[in-house]
């Protein structure tokens, strides 16, 4: 992992999870900064969490005793996808992070490149459909991603559990089988660099839609690139940057653009007319 991106990402992880002292309390904080959208996956009920997850407050207002569209959470969406795309996922989000730290174990076979790796790609943008939107919509007060799926909700259900006997003792069948998805994840993580983000991530599946029109994009000299396939070679996330430099799938993590020998690829903010 780049140094400055590691830093960045660690960065912006412990800022979203300021609330130190929830971590030995088990208490959630519930400050004024608590009504602010965070732009990457965090849970809500992280006992570290100083924000609110975007996901998760989508999912509230879509599915309330009383609909109200999430003008807030929107706007908040757009904004990040707009001046970032999925920058956002390379750089800023805490769960993004999670997984980049359990692909670093060493002594485990890495493999990113599989047959079905594209198909599975569609499934995070059918999370986002129905688990995120439609199932919200029709039952009342029940956020589908967050109670069924999300791992990172699971992960802060752990953290609170250790600490609060009373959560202990709430938890039920769901939690166990949130768990083992969770633990599934994790497992895969070993392997795949990412795979919640590849696959499952509707976050990810929202800000990819912006990585073209976004204000910061990749940028690909045609005149100097020789189609060498280096920059294709180094990227994780299974992008061929000089044919599709602003895909959906890419994360902005800037190794393409460190690996291509003839200073094809720019990233940033500044793009040549």
């Amino acid at each position: 992992m780049d140094k400055k991106r590691f830093g960045i990402l660690a960065a912006a992880t412990l800022i979203q999870n300021a609330n130190f002292k929830g971590f030995f309390t088990g208490k959630i904080y519930q400050g004024p900064i608590k009504n602010v959208c965070v732009p990457g996956l965090n849970c809500y009920s992280c006992p570290g969490a100083v924000g609110s997850c975007p996901i998760g407050s989508l999912q509230g207002f879509l599915s309330g005793l009383k609909f109200r569209f999430p003008y807030y959470v929107v706007g908040l969406l757009l904004f990040f996808g707009a001046l970032l795309g999925r920058a956002v996922c390379g750089f800023l989000c805490p769960f993004g992070f999670f997984q980049e730290l359990l692909h670093l174990i060493p002594g485990i076979p890495k493999k990113n490149h599989f047959k079905g790796d594209k198909f599975l790609r569609y499934l995070k943008y059918a999370v986002l459909v129905l688990l995120v939107i439609v199932l919200p919509m029709c039952f009342v007060l029940t956020p589908f991603f967050c109670k069924y799926l999300c791992p990172s909700g699971t992960l802060a259900g752990i953290l609170l559990a250790a600490r609060d006997q009373l959560v202990r003792a709430q938890l039920g069948g769901i939690f166990l089988w949130k768990v083992f998805l969770l633990a599934v994840i994790v497992g895969v993580c070993l392997v795949i660099w990412r795979p919640f983000c590849k696959y499952l991530c509707p976050l990810g599946a929202i800000y990819g839609l912006f990585n073209k029109f976004a204000l910061y994009r990749m940028d690909l000299d045609e005149e100097k690139c020789v189609r060498c396939g280096k920059c294709a070679k180094e990227c994780r996330m299974c992008v061929d940057p000089s044919k599709a430099p602003n895909s959906p799938e890419c994360i902005r993590c800037g190794d393409c653009v460190k690996a291509c020998p003839k200073n094809a690829l720019k990233l940033g903010f500044k793009h040549p007319k």
